[in-house]
C-alpha cells in the first residue's frame, strides 16, 4: 500500500505547476501529474492482480479534487471486488467506439450498397436511378435515421403516402428500401426481420401493385392500320422519319435504331448485329439482355438502308441534322403528327410499334410464338428451356420478318386491300 500523503485541499491543488507526480492525499495513490508542457491529469497509482498499474481519471481542472477522489474510491473498491477497473474502462472505450462504427445512418448505407454493388450493375444508368428514387422518397423519412432503428413504421410512411397514386414506382422504392436493410444486416449494422419485406409482411398491410394500378401498356398502331401507317410515313420526309420506318421493318427497340452504326450492318447478307454492351461513345448498353441480337432485314429495309445518305466521318446511320443521335423525342414527334391511335384513342407512340407487330404474328399468321418473341429479344420459356435451346431461330425469323414487310406494303380498306407499289406485292 502506497505511503499515505498529506491531504492537499483545492487551493494548493491549483498551484502544483512543477511537472512530475503530486500525490494529493484523500485517497491512496491519488495524483496531479503534470507534464512539461503545463498540462495536468489526474492519475491513481495502485495495484491490480500483482502489479502496479496506473488509471487515468481525467484532466484538471475540468474534474474538480472532489470528484478525482470519488473517483478514486470507486476504481479502489472494484479492485478490492476483484474487478479490474483499467480494463473494464478500456472494454468499455472499445464497445463505445464498435457501436459508433456501426452507428450508420439510411443514407449512409444505401450510399455504400450503391457503391458496392454498382460495378456489377449493366446499366451505368443504374447507380444513379437508384440514388435518385432513395433520396426523393426514402431519405425525407428515413436518411437520418440510424439503420438499426428502422421499423416497419417509417417503412410505411415512406410507402403508404404514393402507393395509390405512384404505384410502380412506390414498389420500386418498396424493393431497394429492403435490398439496403439486408446488406445493412448482414454487415452486422442491425439486427432483425427486414421490415421492407413484401411476402409475408408489407403484403399484409398494402394492396398488391397490380391491383391497385393497372399496367398501361404503349399506345400502338392497330393491325388493320399498319399499312396505312407504312404508306403515309414513306412520304414524310427527314431522317426521324427513315428511322421509324426502319424500326416498324424490323421491330426493334428505338434506342437501338438510334444508336444503330454502319459497322453493325452488312447489307449483302441482310443482317443487322446489334452488339449487347454499350459502344465507344454512349451511356447505354444496346440490348436490354446484354447479349447480341441479330436483326435479319427485309428487302424493303436493305433498299432504305442503301437510299441512306452517309455523313463522312460518322458512323451511325439516322445521325440528327448535326451528327449526333437522333432524340427519341425526334421519333415521337413523327408520330404523334401522323395522329394514328390505337382502338382506346390514344395516339401511338413508337414503343408501340413492336406491339403492332406482335399483334399481327399472333392474329395473322401462324408462326409459332417463340419465334415472333425472339424477334423482339424477349426471353423464351424458363431457364431450363433456355439452357437446352442454343439456337436463334435466325431462318424462321427471316422468313417472318419478310411477310411483315410484305403486310406493311399493303393498305387495308373494308373488303380490299391495296399495294403500296407493285413491286411489293406477293
Amino acid at each position: 500500500m502506497p505511503k499515505q500523503a498529506a491531504e492537499l485541499g483545492p487551493l494548493a491543488v491549483s498551484r502544483l505547476t512543477e511537472p512530475g507526480l503530486h500525490f494529493v492525499g484523500g485517497v491512496p495513490g491519488l495524483a496531479l501529474q503534470v507534464a512539461p508542457t503545463g498540462a495536468r491529469t489526474w492519475v491513481l497509482r495502485m495495484t491490480v492482480g500483482g502489479r502496479r498499474r496506473d488509471m487515468g481519471l481525467g484532466g484538471f481542472p475540468a474534474v474538480t479534487l472532489a470528484q478525482a477522489r470519488d473517483a478514486a474510491r470507486e476504481a479502489r473498491a472494484k479492485v478490492k471486488a476483484g474487478t479490474d477497473p483499467i480494463e473494464e474502462a478500456r472494454a468499455a472505450r472499445s464497445k463505445l467506439q464498435a457501436e459508433r462504427a456501426a452507428a450508420l445512418t439510411f443514407d449512409q448505407c444505401a450510399t455504400k450498397f450503391v457503391k458496392a454493388h454498382a460495378p456489377g450493375w449493366s446499366n451505368p444508368k443504374h447507380a444513379q436511378q437508384w440514388t435518385n428514387t432513395l433520396q426523393s422518397y426514402a431519405s425525407p423519412v428515413l436518411g437520418e435515421l440510424l439503420v438499426r432503428d428502422v421499423e416497419l413504421s417509417h417503412v410505411l410512411a415512406v410507402l403508404e403516402p404514393i402507393w395509390h397514386t405512384k404505384t410502380e414506382t412506390a414498389s420500386r422504392v418498396r424493393g431497394r428500401i429492403e435490398q439496403v436493410l439486408d446488406w445493412a444486416t448482414a454487415r452486422g449494422y442491425r439486427q432483425g426481420l427486414n421490415p421492407a419485406r413484401w411476402r409475408g409482411h408489407l403484403d399484409k398491410l398494402l394492396p398488391a401493385p397490380a391491383k391497385v394500378s393497372k399496367v398501361e401498356n404503349c399506345p400502338a398502331v392497330q393491325v388493320g392500320q399498319a399499312g396505312a401507317f407504312m404508306c403515309e410515313l414513306k412520304q414524310r420526309e427527314g431522317m426521324g422519319a427513315r428511322a421509324l420506318e426502319f424500326l416498324l421493318l424490323t421491330a426493334v427497340r428505338s434506342q437501338n435504331v438510334r444508336a444503330a452504326r454502319w459497322s453493325e450492318i452488312d447489307l449483302d447478307a441482310a443482317v443487322w448485329e446489334i452488339p449487347g454492351d454499350a459502344v465507344e461513345g454512349a451511356s447505354k448498353q444496346r440490348m436490354k439482355s446484354g447479349k447480341a441480337h441479330r436483326v435479319p432485314l427485309p428487302p424493303a429495309a436493305v433498299e432504305l438502308l442503301r437510299a441512306l445518305p452517309r455523313m463522312a466521318d460518322n458512323p451511325l446511320v439516322f445521325p440528327a441534322a448535326r451528327g449526333a443521335m437522333l432524340s427519341d423525342m425526334t421519333l415521337s414527334a413523327v408520330m404523334r403528327r401522323m395522329g394514328f391511335k390505337d382502338k382506346d384513342g390514344r395516339v401511338a407512340v413508337p414503343h408501340g410499334l413492336r406491339s403492332t407487330f406482335r399483334d399481327w404474328a399472333a392474329e395473322r399468321t401462324h408462326y409459332p410464338r417463340e419465334v415472333a418473341e425472339m424477334v423482339l429479344a424477349h426471353a423464351v420459356g424458363d431457364k431450363v428451356e433456355a439452357a437446352y435451346r442454343r439456337g436463334d431461330l435466325f431462318e424462321k425469323r427471316r422468313r417472318l420478318m419478310d411477310d411483315w414487310a410484305a403486310f406493311l406494303s399493303r393498305v387495308e380498306l373494308p373488303g380490299v386491300v391495296v399495294p403500296l407499289h407493285s413491286a411489293s406485292a406477293t
